[in-house]
């Protein structure tokens, strides 16, 4: 299997140790060579040094790495001032997203929208990045409607994005479906698929309901029938989730991004099962 378009997510440690622990984890990780590692940001840009940091510390050890960047409460100024940094840095690959409004925020700030933000980073950088945007199969939690959903969509593609990441799901029809719609609006950048590794009942179920992210009733109800026994739910997890990443990918998804949680265990798991079928 090929790993052209292969990679894995992390979030900011919020501790010294957390950022060792990492440390450790993505050099397991770094073994599966992906082509690039993401780093997410907290509500409001509040980890936003923490991303750039964490980014850093990838980037020192010869691996690309793509921060992401919210413009939920943020200035045109703030954001120039970040991108002119990340060039600096020389950081060529960026994740552009609307971010969620964290409670007690005012406003929404001067760019509103993931659309407004890809629109804005282009006009001052040009070509510089290769921007990624976040896709719905499932629809956004907050859309209005699906065909609403699909526009936003359009949107941020038009705007200048390069590339799309999924929301993570387990239904393969529905990215499917999704990829042929963006398709028929005239699309064709590449929809990478958002993989969730499954290692923890309670944590995905809570995970899933803020997400809008559908589990199958049956790997809900399995999931639910092994109690605490987490060796069951890892095992059954691994099988379900490359299961789906074999026909996502035998269906033409164009690459796979592995929501790891800073943990290595469940997606070399299911990196190892894929390379070997």
């Amino acid at each position: 299997m090929e790993t052209h378009n292969f990679s894995i997510e992390f979030f900011p440690p919020k501790t010294p140790e957390g950022a060792e622990k990492l440390r450790v984890t993505r050099r397991t990780l770094a073994e599966l060579a992906p082509k690039y590692f993401s780093v997410t940001f907290g509500a409001g840009g509040s980890t936003q040094q923490g991303t750039l940091d964490t980014v850093l510390d990838i980037m020192a050890d010869g691996h690309l790495a793509a921060p992401h960047l919210s413009c939920i409460g943020a200035t045109r100024d703030s954001i120039r001032a970040i991108l002119r940094q990340f060039q600096e840095k020389g950081i060529r690959r960026v994740v552009a997203l609307r971010g969620d409004l964290p409670s007690g925020y005012g406003g929404a700030g001067e760019l509103r929208y993931a659309n407004e933000l890809v629109e804005f980073i282009r006009a001052e950088t040009g070509d510089w990045f290769h921007i990624e945007v976040a896709a719905y199969p499932e629809v956004h939690p907050q859309a209005r409607s699906p065909q609403d959903d699909l526009l936003n969509f359009e949107r941020k593609m038009k705007a200048g994005a390069d590339a799309a990441i999924t929301q993570y799901f387990y239904n393969a029809d529905a990215y499917f479906q999704f990829v042929d719609n963006a398709h028929k609006l005239g699309i064709d950048a590449p929809i990478v698929a958002g993989i969730m590794p499954i290692t923890n009942y309670t944590q995905l179920m809570r995970f899933s309901d803020m997400c809008g992210a559908e589990i199958p009733r049956w790997v809900r109800l399995k999931l639910a029938s092994f109690g605490d026994d987490s060796a069951s739910i890892k095992a059954f997890g691994t099988d379900v989730v490359t299961g789906l990443c074999e026909r996502l990918l035998a269906g033409g998804a164009p690459g796979l991004h592995f929501y790891s949680m800073n943990q290595a265990a469940a997606t070399t798991a299911v990196w190892q099962r894929l390379v070997k079928g």
